[in-house]
């Protein structure tokens, strides 16, 4: 098959380069070509590379496989690599095929091969991300499809309508079985490649008791009755067209003279088969694909991405040609020891060594530090800023690397109060998240009924019934009257002007209003909070979202409520927000960078501080409790892609406690600090002000091992009041410490929490994949039932049970709380 482009010279000289013969054909033209190529000079692109570069780029006979470690400089092999290709002559721009995975990829691809090469990148079609060459694919055969070649592409919003219009259709409890939750599902399924009669049965019973087919049947159906696709058909539907079209497969295959990849470690299954299909060639000949990619850095399998893809390269395309860069030019020799040595504990690795030729004993080692709580952290990672500020360093050459979200307010919160620049990456500031804003709202209007902005942003959230027609209503009559939309909501549910179903809901949200009114003076803000949230139904609404992010929009909900607590009353948080709110939001402005781990990817910072490095947060418990040894090994990705953003300086924070899920928690150091390298971490001195961890073990000034949670760990406590701790919180504890505290909790023994090792016996337990094992220490409390103690962050309480050095407590404000004896100091 040939298309208009197929004939776009590549002028690399003064004269056009002759078409190529196919692969494993010979003869005059190509000994002719050969010997044309080897009198050339060597290309100036190809100066500055070093070996295992240039040998990737010139590796152009075969499957080759570029295992590119971070900042080793893969983007400039991947586009040196097409250069290279078109300079000798061995394809035209349109017969190269080059993959990514964003916009952004392809067009930074794009500019770097149009700088080497000029205009020539201008016939390079096939060159974009998985989905663009898909929908090309699809409107060139879209009959073969059974599409129109004008085919609609849905996105998110119109595929959850979509599902639930069908859901509805079946006389499903759409509340029960939500649309999101299957429209989840579908993408789940096609990004394995999986059409309605390919799913498991066990996936087909697992939505709307056994109708998961049905729907799934039916949808695909109706996209085709609409002339549409989503996002994962612009994948399925070329693997189904060129199954069931040889001939069609077979011209792109002869088409298609070298096939590029990036980031081939993040590939699903449907993406991998796609590829496969394009990739493969008549017996006796090899396929020049070559892919890139990083298995160390495979952070995205809770989207369907499958690092087995590059890990089995090599059984895929026997004889392929691996090549290792390693010489990285990015990053410290600190921060790569550090980062390889952790790294190194995962088993589904192929396996590399970064190095850099860098060396400077200058050069600050990983620095470890402790803070009693994650607002000390954030406190004391405001300072560290502001001293390298001091030193001349640049806010945006700076980052904050945080592995949930829900850790970012409290920087944020520090930042305004120190009057620092930042900015989030990858998603809103805390307080413009669609569920902050949905929460304020509510408090707004009840700390002031006249603000209309508010009020018309949740009267009808959750859903209420509430339509178009009712609030333009309540604006008519707000208009008329001169009064809040509030005043004449109260004034609209007294006539008939309104259908009784929305002046229903109308007259309960004014009553909902009212009595939370009542309350503002008499109830401390955060319990207010709570109560609005609780009895509005929002609270509810995200509970009963099956979204992915529907559990991170309740913990940011629960951080809110909290976060309130610190303040005398809800107007007095308000206006802080205000002032939060007013923050410069300058994309030219010098501010420090704050994002997920997972949005890090492909950045680099001078100074990166990785916070939260606590079992349960990092590694996530979620990721253990549903991946068990791949998501250990997942999250360890993690933390080395966190390690190498940095260029010069890396630290890494963990606290004894901390908030989650709303609740106060103490915490342990995460296993990922003891696969840290000594030679190449610092941890800090812990009489700084922010330090609650002893010195004891690998680091310790005695040498020693305190015997820890995972037995020895050189980040357990020796005494817990020992050192200069200058902070109130610490000062308030050292008042009250008692001999259960020094004995219970001085070296974070009670409860004893086994680390269970996967694949071991023994001592150390038996073999559970991805879980952590808790048991009681068998010490008996000081304590007995009904004592009244004290806690340093719940208050007063009696105690309700006890289960050795574990007491439940019944406390005044916050209820029943399970805590360590060590935590608490006998009052009264």
């Amino acid at each position: 098959m040939s298309t208009p482009d197929d004939d776009i010279p590549f002028f690399g000289d003064d004269e056009p380069a002759p078409r190529m013969p196919a692969p494993g054909q010979g003869g005059i033209a190509a000994r002719a070509m050969a010997a044309r190529n080897a009198a050339r000079p060597t290309p100036n692109y190809l100066a500055g590379l070093n070996p295992e570069q240039a040998d990737a780029v010139e590796s152009i006979d075969g499957p080759v496989l570029v295992l590119a470690g971070a900042g080793t400089g893969k983007t400039r092999v991947l586009t040196t690599r097409i250069a290279h290709i078109l300079n000798l002559g061995l394809a035209y721009p349109s017969q190269i095929l080059s993959v990514t995975f964003t916009n952004k990829a392809a067009r930074e691809m794009k500019e770097r091969v149009g700088v080497l090469v000029g205009g020539a990148v201008e016939g390079m079609p096939w060159m974009g991300t998985f989905h663009s060459i898909g929908v090309k694919l699809l409107r060139r055969h879209a009959e073969l499809a059974g599409l129109r070649s004008d085919f609609t592409i849905l996105d998110t919003d119109d595929v959850i309508r979509l599902c639930k219009q069908l859901i509805q259709a079946e006389g499903i409890d759409d509340k029960r079985w939500p649309a999101r939750q299957f429209a989840q599902m579908i993408d789940g399924w096609k990004n394995k490649g999986l059409g309605p009669a390919e799913i498991p049965e066990g996936d087909s019973r697992g939505f709307a008791n056994g109708k998961g087919r049905a729907l799934y049947t039916a949808y695909q159906n109706r996209l085709q009755t609409l002339n549409a696709a989503d996002f994962g058909d612009l994948l399925c539907l070329p693997i189904r067209m060129f199954r069931a079209n040889p001939d069609v497969l077979k011209d792109y295959q002869q088409k298609f003279r070298f096939i590029l990849v990036d980031e081939y470690q993040d590939t699903n299954t449907a993406q991998y088969m796609w590829l496969r299909l394009l990739a493969q060639r008549p017996a006796g000949e090899r396929p020049n694909i070559c892919c890139v990619g990083d298995d160390d850095q495979s952070i995205y399998g809770w989207r369907g991405a499958e690092v087995e893809n590059i890990l089995r390269f090599e059984k895929d395309f026997p004889g392929a040609k691996v090549i290792r860069l390693e010489r990285n030019y990015r990053s410290t020799e600190h921060i790569l020891g550090a980062a390889g040595h952790l790294i190194a504990h995962n088993e589904g690795r192929l396996g590399k060594t970064l190095f850099t030729e860098q060396s400077d004993p200058e050069h600050e080692r990983v620095k470890v530090h402790a803070a009693w709580d994650s607002e000390e952290e954030a406190r004391a990672v405001g300072e560290e800023i502001e001293q390298a500020q001091l030193k001349g360093r640049a806010l945006n050459d700076m980052a904050i690397l945080v592995r949930a979200s829900f850790q970012m307010r409290e920087f944020e919160e520090r930042f305004v109060t120190l009057g620092l620049n930042y900015r989030v990456i990858g998603g809103p500031r805390f307080y413009e998240r669609q569920e902050i804003r949905d929460a304020m709202a509510f408090f707004r209007v009840v700390s002031q009924p006249a603000d209309d902005l508010a009020f018309e942003r949740i009267v009808n959230v959750p859903k209420r019934g509430l339509g178009e027609a009712a609030i333009r209503q309540i604006h008519d009559v707000a208009r008329s009257r001169g009064v809040p939309m509030l005043a004449a909501a109260r004034d609209l549910v007294l006539t008939d002007e309104l259908k009784p179903k929305p002046r229903k809901a109308l007259s309960d949200v004014v009553e909902m209003f009212a009595r939370w009114q009542g309350l503002m003076e008499t109830t401390p803000g955060h319990e207010l909070a709570e109560t609005i949230l609780e009895e509005s139904g929002y609270t509810e609404m995200w509970q009963n979202d099956r979204a992915a992010d529907a559990p991170t929009r309740l913990e940011n909900l629960k951080e809110l409520v909290e976060t309130i607590s610190g303040f005398e009353s809800l107007r007095a948080f308000l206006e802080h927000v205000a002032l939060v709110m007013d923050t410069d939001n300058n994309p030219d402005l010098d501010a420090v960078s704050i994002m997920t781990l997972h949005s890090a990817k492909g950045l680099e910072f001078e100074t990166v501080f990785l916070p939260g490095w606590e079992e349960g947060l990092f590694p996530h418990q979620r990721a253990l409790d549903e991946g068990g040894r791949s998501g250990l090994e997942e999250e360890r990705r993690l933390a080395y892609v966190g390690l190498t953003r940095a260029k010069l300086y890396c630290h890494i924070w963990f606290v004894s406690n901390r908030r989650i899920h709303g609740l106060w928690q103490s915490t342990l150091p995460s296993r990922f600090l003891d696969e840290l390298p000594e030679a190449h971490v610092e941890v800090a001195e812990m009489d700084t002000g922010y330090g609650g961890y002893g010195r004891s073990g690998r680091f310790g000034a005695s040498g020693g091992h305190s015997g820890g949670p995972y037995g020895a760990s050189r980040f357990d406590k020796a005494e817990p009041f020992a050192g200069n701790y200058n902070t109130p919180g610490w000062k308030r504890a050292q008042a009250n410490k008692t001999d259960a505290a020094r004995d219970n909790w001085g070296t974070r023994s009670g409860p004893t929490v086994e680390r269970i090792a996967y694949g071991e016996s023994g001592p150390r337990g038996a073999t559970i994949e991805g879980e952590l094992v808790a048991r009681s220490t068998g010490t008996t409390s000081a304590y007995t039932i009904g004592d009244r103690v004290f806690h340093l962050k719940f208050g007063n309480g009696n105690i309700a049970s006890i289960d050795g050095n574990k007491l439940t407590i019944d406390f005044d404000k916050a209820g029943q709380k399970r805590v360590l004896d060590g935590f608490v100091e006998r009052v009264g």
